[in-house]
């Protein structure tokens, strides 16, 4: 699957974050956790930002200006409504050139849906658009080595993939980057996180 039928499938399931079940809390205590390594609090980017705000709402409550960015049309349009004054960006993260540069990047749940193809060099893309002493924070399937895999467990196909713990962990030393915090969220779910500052 290419970013266009992802966005496409987000476009379908909208309703599972609109709905008042979805737990808005959702990765916020990992945000303030990565919040306190970020020196400066300038402009900061959601990718994958899809429809709920929340994690706009925090960076804008922690003194940022936030921007977002999503594949899906209509996780935009939602989140345009919630955050009229916020720029987002209707782009495919793999080809996007991003111009600006950040104090603080997040891609929450939303790496994963990166062609592994496409991992090393989307991950290198957000490091250098991140200021000197920067934070990325960015969620990722937990796994001992990279794999790909797609599942319609939230209905329509979806893909997934990951370089690994040890991938990740090896890419980002390697760009001269400080590996601030790793989490398995629910040990032993695969869902994992790192927090990580530009030196």
């Amino acid at each position: 699957m290419n970013p266009q039928d992802i966005g496409k499938a987000y476009d379908e399931i909208t309703f599972r974050w609109e709905s008042e079940e979805f737990n808005r809390l959702n990765g916020i205590e990992a945000h303030r956790r990565a919040l306190v390594f970020a020196h400066n609090k300038g402009k900061a980017l959601d990718v994958g930002c899809g429809c709920t705000g929340r994690f706009i709402d925090l960076l804008q409550s922690e003194g940022f200006s936030p921007e977002g960015v999503d594949v899906s049309e209509k996780m935009l349009s939602l989140a345009k409504a919630r955050h009229p004054d916020v720029v987002f960006h209707h782009r495919d993260i793999c080809q996007w050139v991003i111009e600006q540069q950040y104090d603080f990047i997040t891609a929450w749940d939303s790496m994963w849906h990166v062609p592994l193809k496409h991992q090393a060099q989307v991950l290198k893309k957000l490091l250098a658009s991140l200021n000197q002493g920067g934070v990325l924070i960015f969620s990722f399937g937990g796994t001992v080595a990279p794999d790909e895999h797609t599942n319609n467990a939230m209905g329509p196909e979806v893909y997934y993939s990951t370089l690994g713990v040890n991938g990740f962990l090896s890419l980002l030393i390697s760009e001269g980057c400080i590996c601030r915090h790793l989490e398995y969220e629910h040990y032993p779910d695969l869902h994992a996180y790192l927090i990580v500052e530009k030196a």
